[in-house]
């Protein structure tokens, strides 16, 4: 029997893995799900697997029955390629946590670990569907997820691939990645306006009738590689699973025993997978929603109520600069029993009056396994400083989110289970920030590369190597409201 996924609004037929690739959002605009129950693990039979091996066991519980061999070409290609230093997820210990380091790929940020695969899924079902259209990557980004997009499809046949971002949203070297991008099949489009509208704008073209009619008019079909796609979602099951088979290697743990996962949080997609491996089997007691001063999640977890009617901060972990976090859709659908009428609801709610509750019952059954916290912009400065100068670890500003949030939480609960952060990025992607926690003082970007080097001997990632010299080939600004009318521009030089 062939598994299928559907929509959390209940608007389309179900589809099969393939076409959820393919297709990236549901046609009525909600998120693609499974429409069939998660595979419970062995976790004995998962405890002696390299990476490549456990990932072929985690997402060939997503992909057709008969496709585990051709799952695991595919999980070869992305993660024993060389695209990954250090291993593909080092395990660190970081004061009273464990850091699960998501940042070894091609451009440093935790994205790589599943748009290393998503090009991968995306040919492999063009192929099984037989699709001889050219499809076109639509991404929004506030800041990691562009240039990891960027740097997976680049020169992929049959693809091109069009990347947002806000010009005022993301770091320094998160836009000159980005702008820099080589590749005859990619463009980076700098917008004026925040993460929020690209990601709506993205959202409004795969609806957009007029968009549809011209795709069809000149052989292009639309897909995603934000994590409104269920391909960049599944792969991230993979590094809970292994962070958590560490730990019982090394002696850590007993096999069995549960942990916690503290995520820093915007889209909500890192976390989401999280839950979802603990529906696989998982040993999970909490996960840790860590938000920066944007804290509607914060509120979200406490309240059950999902307010985006609120000011927009630009802040020093600006990948979290996010007010309509998608995944958490998914979430509320998982949490509410599959009632797609209900989901609906919410979400027409939140569209309309930027706005929605969800009853007492839901948000209990949320906060028996989640709980929530934000740091302020001060904050994430004074964390990192002192994870530094008491336990000689660098954090990045997000994972600084996390390890404060956490510490938070420990001092309010005294749980003492054991507890993965999951470590986003390389300090070095936003080095201005991480100079100034340690020193005080504010430099130049690239002053401040050398300088945080000089500091403290913890070697810059190679994708940042030398990436002050690279040229700039993406020099395009437009309006948020242009940007429709851009992609259709696009479509039709196809």
């Amino acid at each position: 029997m062939d598994k299928l996924y559907k929509s959390t609004r209940g608007g389309q037929t179900p589809i099969d893995f393939y076409n959820a690739i393919l297709q990236g959002i549901a046609s009525d605009g909600g998120l693609l799900v499974p429409d069939f129950a998660f595979e419970k693990k062995d976790l004995h039979a998962l405890l002696k697997l390299d990476y490549v091996d456990l990932a072929t066991e985690v997402i060939s519980a997503f992909t057709p029955d008969g496709t585990k061999e051709e799952i695991r070409a595919l999980a070869k290609e992305a993660y024993a390629s060389g695209l990954f230093d250090e291993g593909v997820v080092p395990l660190k210990k970081a004061g009273g946590l464990y850091v699960a380091e998501l940042f070894h790929g091609q451009t440093a940020a935790f994205k790589d670990m599943a748009l290393s695969l998503l090009p991968h899924f995306m040919t492999y079902s063009l192929k099984k569907k037989g699709e001889n259209r050219e499809v076109m990557i639509l991404a929004a980004t506030s800041g990691d997820t562009g240039k990891a997009a960027l740097e997976g499809f680049k020169d992929v046949p049959g693809t091109t691939i069009k990347v947002f971002y806000p010009i005022d949203g993301v770091s320094n070297i998160q836009k000159q990645q980005m702008v820099t991008t080589t590749g005859n099949n990619v463009e980076v489009v700098g917008i004026h306006g925040n993460f929020d509208d690209a990601q709506r704008a993205v959202k409004e073209a795969f609806a957009s009738a007029k968009l549809k009619a011209l795709c069809e008019e000149h052989n292009v079909f639309l897909s995603s590689a934000n994590s409104i796609n269920i391909g960049r979602l599944i792969p991230q099951i993979v590094y809970y699973f292994h962070s958590y088979l560490t730990l019982v290697r090394d002696g850590t743990i007993e096999l069995g025993h549960q942990v916690n996962f503290t995520v820093p949080s915007g889209n909500f997609g890192n976390c989401l997978a999280g839950w979802i491996a603990k529906q696989m089997g998982l040993p999970v007691h909490r996960f840790i929603v860590a938000s920066n001063k944007n804290n509607i999640l914060t509120d979200f977890f406490k309240t059950g109520e999902y307010d985006a009617r609120r000011e927009f901060y630009k802040t020093n972990a600006p990948a979290m600069d996010i007010l309509v976090s998608s995944n958490l859709e998914r979430l509320v659908y998982f949490m509410v029993n599959g009632d797609t009428a209900k989901v609906k609801s919410f979400m027409d709610e939140l569209n309309k009056d930027g706005i929605y509750r969800i009853d007492e019952e839901t948000l209990k059954t949320i906060q028996d396994q989640f709980s929530a916290g934000f740091l302020s912009e001060e904050e994430v400065l004074e964390t990192i400083k002192t994870v530094y100068v008491d336990h000689g670890y660098l954090l990045d500003t997000h994972t600084a989110v996390g390890y404060g949030v956490y510490e938070e939480y420990f001092r309010n609960t005294g749980d003492t289970t054991p507890t993965v952060l999951l470590s986003t990025a390389s300090p070095y992607k936003f080095p201005e920030s991480v100079y100034e926690a340690l020193t005080g003082k504010k430099e130049d970007v690239y002053q401040a590369i050398d300088d945080l080097h000089k500091l403290t001997a913890v070697e810059i990632p190679y994708p940042l190597k030398g990436i002050k010299d690279r040229k700039v080939l993406h020099k395009g600004v437009i309006d948020k409201e242009e940007i429709l009318d851009f992609v259709a521009k696009r479509i039709e030089e196809l």
